[in-house]
């Protein structure tokens, strides 16, 4: 019996993301190795110095790339050219992935000098090697051969016996059988031209063009790769500058907010969130969503010439505390005071640079929290009946104050999505608030049952009803909410809320930011105020 001359590398970046699809015998699963040398596949996935990459298609199943001028679609992994185009793009599709299942004897679980040099003196001798990391026994395990799951048991005792003789194995060696996945690949369809490429794709325009990803366009490269998902995703990568030329128009636009002091007050704390958030969703070979979820971002076509000048004038200017950057938190409207950040998200600890203050509506700080008063009372409290979803900065501060009644039916409908059939919604309780007025525990009690949430969790369970008849999170936390009582009857008929701002609460908030600076504040002083104890740094 001859022994098996291919030789296995060590578990790659590339193979981990296949291994959702992946099953062993035992029932260990296999992940990916934590230790030893980078894989080439994690190299291709890393960020240049100075460059972002943005998730701008997270997920999918087919794409469309190009540029508006002339491009080059080239493998990432070698940089061949594979297909040239102008002024158009070219669809990218998945191939299924597949699975290959081998019989392979494991004949140590060690730590990484054991794992090295068993497989040292494997490969010296010809032997196919596998390894991967098993978390429950803390070890590496080793494998040799790889045969086909019907090879006969002959077969392989005479493999385990010459391994035994080559001093690779010992007796309590047992053979398994180790399902790998292939990862799926890339099929690129140019016209009549179809081709399939095992690895990532990069988009690289002429000098002066833009990449198309999706028919949005872009500065810097566009990419196409496989996601943890097994998935598509289209990556945005360019200079960190460049990225925050399409944030900060998309996040404050400055058509409606023409305030050079509180665009660099944006522009500052996203290029804060940005580096601060380098690397935090690598899985997916990215560093972040070009979504709220991170930051609004739709490349070059929200670039405008007053945000790009606040880009240019604060380049390398970050928010530092004790000499580290901060999370730089924002949001769009605070409904006049900001959040403590356990304010909204559940057992966390204090920050203190996330410190709700009053804020500054217009250039005028409120004296206090905002009450029930304050809110019933506003003359122009906007109806969320008749919201349409969209882009919330489309006019000044219009979220500031903010109202909603929920019919009977209503409220029933909108709870059983979260709790299940609740059936009547007999009372709304608020349990506690925080400092800043937002509610932090709400309870609700029904005909099924009674249900609680906390927080921001809140927002989700919640929901108004839009103009379209489509429910949405409501848009803070810092409300009242009282029942509507039929006069006739003395039954709840529904209920009614009064609320203000939007977003979580946490840090900038961006109207605000407009309305300090259209009181002649600096960026330096809206930043001051809205993080406490921060530091402006040149990085």
């Amino acid at each position: 019996m001859s022994r098996q001359q291919r030789t296995l590398p060590v578990l790659t970046i590339l193979a981990a993301l296949a291994l959702a699809a992946c099953a062993e015998t035992p029932t260990t699963p296999l992940t990916a190795p934590r230790s030893g040398a980078t894989p080439r596949a994690a190299e291709l996935l890393a960020t240049r110095p100075g460059y972002v990459r943005i998730g701008v298609v997270p997920s999918v199943t087919e794409i469309d790339i190009g540029a508006t001028g002339d491009f080059v679609v080239s493998d990432k992994a070698t940089g061949a050219p594979l297909l040239t185009g102008s002024a158009r793009q070219i669809h990218v599709s998945l191939v299924a992935g597949t699975t290959v299942a081998n019989y392979r004897l494991q004949v140590v679980c060690g730590n990484a000098a054991t794992r090295d040099g068993r497989i040292a003196a494997a490969q010296a001798k010809g032997y196919a090697t596998y390894t991967v990391w098993n978390p429950a026994g803390d070890c590496w395990r080793v494998y040799l051969g790889e045969f086909a799951s019907n090879a006969s048991y002959s077969i392989r005792t005479a493999f385990k016996n010459q391994a035994i003789t080559d001093g690779l194995a010992a007796g309590d060696a047992f053979w398994t059988v180790v399902t790998l996945g292939v990862p799926p690949k890339l099929r690129l369809l140019d016209g009549a031209t179809e081709l399939v490429n095992a690895g990532p794709v990069v988009v690289t325009p002429a000098a002066g063009g833009h990449v198309l990803i999706a028919g949005l366009e872009y500065r810097g490269i566009g990419e196409v790769a496989v996601n943890s998902s097994l998935k598509l995703a289209g990556v945005n990568e360019l200079p960190l500058q460049e990225y925050l030329y399409g944030v900060v128009p998309a996040e404050l636009p400055p058509v409606t907010y023409p305030e050079l002091e509180a665009l660099k007050a944006q522009a500052v704390a996203a290029r804060t969130y940005t580096l601060a958030g380098m690397g935090k969703r690598a899985a997916d070979g990215y560093d972040l969503l070009a979504t709220t979820a991170d930051q609004f971002y739709e490349g070059a076509r929200r670039e405008k010439p007053l945000s790009t000048q606040a880009v240019d004038e604060t380049a390398g200017t970050v928010i530092t505390y004790e000499g580290k950057l901060i999370s730089a938190m924002y949001h769009s409207t605070s409904g006049g005071w900001t959040a403590d950040n356990e304010d909204v998200y559940v057992n966390v600890t204090p920050v203190p640079y996330l410190r709700g203050i009053p804020d500054a509506q217009r250039g005028e700080a409120l004296e206090h929290v905002p009450s029930l008063d304050v809110f019933r009372n506003h003359a122009n409290a906007r109806s969320l009946r008749s919201a349409h979803q969209g882009d919330f900065e489309s006019d000044w501060a219009r979220w500031h104050r903010w109202t909603f009644e929920w019919s009977a039916s209503d409220i029933s409908a909108v709870l059983s999505t979260t709790y299940g059939d609740v059936g009547e919604v007999r009372a709304i309780n608020v349990l506690d608030r925080s400092q800043s007025g937002r509610v932090g525990t709400i309870e609700f009690v029904t005909e099924n049952g009674t249900f609680s949430a906390q927080k921001d969790g809140i927002r989700a369970v919640l929901k108004y009803i839009d103009a379209t008849g489509a429910a949405a999170n409501l848009p803070s936390t810092l409300f009242y909410i009282e029942p509507v009582i039929d006069h006739k009857t003395g039954v709840v008929a529904g209920f009614q809320v009064w609320g203000g701002g939007i977003g979580h609460g946490l840090g900038l908030a961006q109207t605000g930011a407009v309305g300090m600076a259209q009181k002649r504040a600096t960026y330096q002083e809206i930043l001051t105020h809205y993080y406490q104890g921060i530091a402006l740094e040149q990085r």
